[in-house]
């Protein structure tokens, strides 16, 4: 039976407009929203419009908020305000920042663009609508799509969270190749909610409408609850014919996709080195040894392999490699469970003791991809800890013979040095989340570099012909990704010619293809949803994601040749990337001016705290007014405690720890368990939410919580004995020696084995729970979704929700650490100290709060 190959398109967009702070449940009603999506041959153009109304007899804020792909481009963005239209202007990003900072000092702050999560970023903007007016939100976004595994998987994450008269997904999909395979679906579909959801296609085109109606999108008919609250998804499959790719042409620009098929893969000579480190302890190593088993028993039996585990010692499993026999697999399965974790870090000589064992490798396959895997959490702590020198070490050893990966574990770790290690060494970084599903991220790794089909891969063009040609080169090739290559035609070219070498395991392949200019451009004549430029628009994507890629791994100086030209293509083409920004004026009385950058992976990182000072760099530029002798001073204390990677000193876990809205700060609450050991820490009567919480008799710290929900009328009672759910004069017992989850009318409570408990409800804030093994077992708690709790929030902990502000006083230091807190008429001053976090996996790493004692 032929294999089906499958292209997955990931778009994921998160449609949320919420109002803060409303006295009215929906106040701010938004009465449509649109996400209109028109894939051309593996380029995506997404619009997505919100129309929103006041609903209030007062002014209120409306939020915009959109998440959209990390490797996605916003081209526009622009606000509709009884009638006057406020657009973003693409600037050079320095010029952008000074635009800025000038607004910052008239009081006005705000950045549109973040990290969300493993693949998404979130656009954000708000703006005040005044009563009975309406606002139009129009946000443009375009992305080039990678192929991986074999699919395309167009993705919209959707949550308007209330019901929407006017709601529609529309997506136009165009592939000149033909489409054979097409499916629709989403995690919340209902019967209802299928007879909305029409799907039409034809040899070459496809489109997908969803369209619920109010009563569609309803819950149930007596509560105006949305079921639109998870993943829309679509999937297709193109098809495949020419050996030599498929070449398309329009206005002087084309595109050649190449991806074979059904060839033979390549043995492997793979070595997985494997960070043991102290910080990799507990669920990292967990999570790291249940994928190396996994990924063992996915090794095919002419691939050879081999362990090295690394602390300040490198340890080597075997002296050779081995080949992955049923034997050797199950040997290596034994050694792979008494991996622990201690010690420091020394990566350098880690990877020359990797690159060592394959330069002495015999009996290895003539025709082979030899591989290195690295993954790690940390930075180098031992042996040669400069990561400048460890790159030319590697790339010196390596010498271009072998492909090295670079896994970053969690947030810690030093992701601009994997990365560059990575690409100067024909492979890619990639960062691993430290979630629940950590194990089958590293396993979805090695499934996409398993099967290699392709090596040394030259794609040839006539240089009379093109110009402006993308990457052509490539070291490698596996089987379900694709390569994309694009260029200018010169002049009046009639036949555009295409020659591709590349090696294969059984032999050395050369391929050729004619490209008729006339003929192809006929293909994208009178398609009416097609935008007529995007193969420009994808070149020019394209060129500006290799131009920085090459800069990432070049000199100094061709860096900022790279990066020139890189910014006057996104200057041109008008994209929002790390070298621009989207400069974003509203009215809020006076004008007021938002900055979008345009995140990368590495911005994505914990701040290292300093132990014994409060030198944390953007501690110090937030909290400190610094002397430039301050400064330096700092720099050379940062400098020498760096090279130690000394870890910051934290006292105790604080009792409670909790977000301020809106303000970057944390409040670590200290409650007097002597005068009261229950106590009333929140309630919330919009959220339909009580919280209380006990003090242990022989610890000053909670023990137990219990959380009561109005709708659905449901108790949660948790202790580190047991989480206890009632509802209907019903209870269930979860205990904490095994994950689960239950669900009552739409509140859905999930337990993580030996860590925490979540109960989360469409609407309201979510709580969550942490177990925590000390000298003392004890429970931490927080809230997720703050934004939601109304004005009417209180309670011990719940008035710092609704009523805290720092203030400035001449009488109170800033740098001494300390700062006024003002909170239902009376002041407190508080103080900046380091507390172990509860929320965090690892209590290695403290958070910088502050703290304030109460009595209740």
């Amino acid at each position: 039976m032929e294999e089906r190959t499958l292209l997955t398109l990931m778009i994921f967009s998160s449609l949320i407009v919420v109002a803060e702070t409303i006295a009215k449940k929906h106040a701010i009603e938004i009465y449509s929203l649109h996400v209109d999506c028109k894939v051309t041959s593996r380029f995506a153009h997404t619009i997505i419009t919100s129309k929103i109304v006041n609903r209030a007899n007062e002014s209120r804020e409306a939020t915009f908020e959109v998440e959209l792909p990390k490797t996605a481009f916003i081209t526009n963005f622009s606000m509709s305000i009884d009638g006057k239209v406020y657009l973003g202007i693409i600037k050079e990003k320095a010029s952008a920042q000074k635009e800025y900072d000038t607004a910052v000092s008239r009081g006005q702050s705000a950045g549109l663009v973040k990290i969300t999560g493993r693949k998404l970023e979130q656009f954000h903007v708000s703006v005040s609508v005044a009563a009975a007016s309406k606002v139009t939100f129009e946000l443009m976004y375009e992305e080039l799509l990678k192929r991986q595994l074999g699919k395309f998987e167009l993705l919209i994450k959707v949550r308007p969270r209330q019901l929407v008269k006017r709601f529609q997904i529309d997506v136009h999909i165009f592939e000149p190749q033909g489409i054979n395979f097409l499916e629709a679906n989403s995690t919340f579909m209902t019967n209802e909610l299928t007879e909305a959801l029409t799907k039409v296609q034809s040899e070459t085109k496809a489109h997908i409408l969803f369209k619920p109606t109010i009563d569609q999108q309803k819950i149930n008919p007596e509560l105006d609850e949305t079921l639109l609250d998870g993943d829309f998804v679509v999937r297709y499959d193109v098809k495949r014919g020419a050996t030599a790719g498929d070449i398309q042409i329009t206005n002087g620009y084309f595109v050649h996709y190449f991806a074979p098929h059904e060839m033979p893969v390549f043995p492997k000579n793979v070595i997985f080195v494997i960070d043991r480190s102290g910080s990799m302890g507990g669920r990292k190593i967990e999570q790291t040894r249940d994928a190396l088993l996994k990924v063992l028993q996915d090794l095919r039996p002419e691939d050879h392999f081999g362990f090295i585990t690394f602390n300040n010692k490198v340890v080597e499993w075997k002296s050779s490699l081995l080949q992955a026999t049923a034997e050797n697999v199950a040997s290596a399965a034994g050694f792979v469970q008494t991996i622990s974790a201690s010690g420091g870090t020394d990566i350098n000589r880690a990877l020359l003791t990797a690159v060592s064992l394959l330069d002495k490798a015999e009996g290895l396959p003539e025709r082979s991809v030899s591989m290195i895997i690295l993954l790690t959490d940390g930075q180098p702590t031992s042996g040669e800890t400069n990561v400048g020198v460890i790159q030319e070490n590697i790339k010196k050893a390596i010498d271009g013979k072998y492909a090295l990966f670079c896994l970053g574990f969690g947030f810690d770790v030093g992701y601009k040095f994997l990365e560059k290690m990575a690409l100067s060494n024909g492979g890619i970084a990639r960062r691993i989340y430290e979630t629940a599903d950590a194990a089958l991220q590293l396993q979805g790794f090695y499934e996409e570099v398993a099967t290699p089909i392709l090596m040394q891969i030259e794609m040839q063009y006539p240089e009379n012909a093109v110009e402006g040609l993308t990457k052509n080169n490539f070291k490698l090739f596996f089987e379900g990704s694709e390569i994309i290559v694009s260029g200018k035609i010169k002049n009046d070219l009639d036949v555009l010619p295409v020659e591709i070498k590349a090696q294969s395991h059984a032999s050395d392949l050369t391929l050729k293809e004619e490209a008729y200019v006339k003929e192809k451009e006929q293909v994208f004549k009178n398609q009416s949803y097609i935008f007529g430029n995007f193969i420009e628009r994808l070149w020019a994507y394209l060129t500006i994601q290799q131009l920085l890629e090459k800069s990432i791994s070049a000199q100094e100086e061709d860096q900022k040749a790279l990066e020139a030209q890189a910014l006057e293509l996104s200057l041109q083409h008008n994209f929002v990337t790390p070298l621009t920004s989207m400069v974003v004026t509203k009215p809020t009385g006076e004008q007021q001016t938002e900055l979008a950058n345009k995140p990368t992976e590495a911005d994505n990182e914990k701040p290292r705290i300093i132990p014994g000072t409060a030198s944390l760099k953007k501690f110090r530029s937030r909290y400190f007014a610094m002397t430039p002798e301050d400064d330096l001073a700092f720099r050379l204390i940062d400098l020498k405690r760096d090279r130690m990677r000394a870890q910051p000193l934290a006292i105790e876990y604080p009792q409670l720890l909790l977000q301020l809205p809106k303000q970057n700060e944390i409040i670590c609450l200290n409650i007097d368990g002597k005068a009261q050991s229950s106590v009333h820490l929140l309630t919330d009567p919009e959220q339909g939410l009580v919280v209380v919480g006990k003090l242990g008799d022989r610890i000053n710290r909670f023990v137990q919580f219990e959380m009561n929900y109005m709708n659905p009328p449901a108790r949660i009672h948790v202790s580190t004995d047991e989480i206890l759910l009632t509802h209907a004069n019903k209870s269930t017992r979860l205990p904490w020696t095994e994950s689960a989850t239950s669900t009552i009318q739409g509140l859905r409570v999930s337990v993580e084995k030996e860590r925490s408990i979540t109960a989360s409800l469409s609407d309201t804030v979510t709580v969550k729970v942490s177990f925590v093994k000390y000298h003392d077992d004890f429970l931490g708690l927080y809230f997720l979704n703050i934004d939601r709790f109304s004005d009417k929030v209180s309670g011990v902990l719940g008035q710092f929700y609704s009523k805290a502000q720092f203030e400035d006083n001449p009488n109170i230091n800033p740098r001494a650490g300390e700062r006024l807190l003002t909170m239902s008429g009376s002041e407190h001053k508080v103080t900046r100290q380091y507390r172990k976090d509860y929320r965090l996996e690892s209590t290695s790493h403290p958070v910088s709060c502050w703290a304030i004692d109460v009595t209740p």
